[in-house]
């Protein structure tokens, strides 16, 4: 099935009936969740990040094929429909943010809970814009060691726009990094609803009403992760990363989740895109307990 901007993604025609990835469908409506790529990394070269994230969507789905199994022991993975990949317009910020929430909003009439793969950070705003149309204001918690509340147009700023267009009540960040913040942008944070949480853990400390979560995997360790555009020297672990998605999984305010940044020509031997697909994982093993 094709919706509006979005170009379907080809799958391989053999995938092993063992495989997580034999599950996925064609038919949304024997489905729970969309998986949205959106292979545009311009934000990222507006803000002199490294390029590369606009192949991100393509290595996730690649490292996705051979991982997990398909019939679980005691537990069913929810079904997936790959709506494709957004047609973004390579250079073109605006065109390619219109693109994006327009085909969210075309995923969310299916009924379906939207899941994007990215891409640039930038990528968040035009994506949890389309939410906020749906449910009202959100409520946003990411995983990050950047803010990105900046001013000006690129990967540094989706939070800002999020604010700056009432798409969002109140942001609380996890991750956070003191020596990669400016000072103005900690304030500024700070001055709208911004909380920078350094003591919650995931089984705590979630805001309550409908809610949006991002993962930058920038906020994982450069030795597990150093295919992203920043890479981070001090972050997380990834069974740390994995805890906090799982919990966002299995939370039933939460409407959407992303996966921002991998950036597969900055990627040693696929180590991010399998992180990336494993912790994509690790939501649906949430979002299953959810439903159940």
């Amino acid at each position: 099935m094709q919706l509006p901007h979005l170009r379907p993604y080809e799958w391989d025609s053999y995938i092993p009936a063992n495989k997580f990835a034999s599950t996925i469908s064609s038919d949304p409506a024997i489905c729970q969740i969309a998986v949205i790529g959106i292979p545009d990394d311009t934000g990222v070269t507006l803000n002199y990040g490294r390029p590369g994230a606009k192949e991100g969507p393509a290595a996730f789905r690649s490292a996705l094929r051979s991982m997990s199994i398909a019939q679980p022991v005691d537990w069913e993975w929810p079904r997936i429909f790959d709506a494709g990949d957004v047609d973004v317009v390579p250079g073109d910020l605006h065109e390619t943010h219109g693109r994006v929430t327009k085909a969210v909003g075309s995923v969310l009439e299916l009924g379906l809970f939207p899941i994007a793969i990215g891409g640039g950070h930038d990528l968040t705003f035009p994506f949890v814009r389309a939410i906020a149309r749906e449910f009202g204001q959100l409520n946003g918690v990411y995983f990050d060691p950047h803010l990105d509340v900046r001013e000006t147009d690129g990967s540094g700023m989706p939070f800002r726009r999020l604010v700056e267009t009432n798409a969002v009540n109140a942001l609380r960040i996890h991750g956070f990094d003191s020596m990669s913040n400016s000072v103005e942008h900690v304030k500024w944070f700070q001055s709208n609803n911004g909380h920078i949480d350094t003591t919650a853990t995931p089984d705590s400390h979630w805001p309550g009403g409908n809610t949006f979560v991002s993962l930058d995997l920038d906020v994982i360790d450069a030795s597990y992760a150093p295919g992203v555009s920043a890479m981070n020297p001090i972050g997380w672990t990834p069974e740390y990363a994995a805890q906090w998605v799982h919990a966002a999984g299995n939370n039933p305010d939460v409407r959407c989740f992303d996966i921002m940044e991998l950036s597969p020509p900055n990627d040693h031997l696929n180590r991010t895109a399998r992180l990336a697909a494993r912790l994509f994982l690790a939501f649906l093993k949430g979002f299953s307990e959810r439903e159940s």
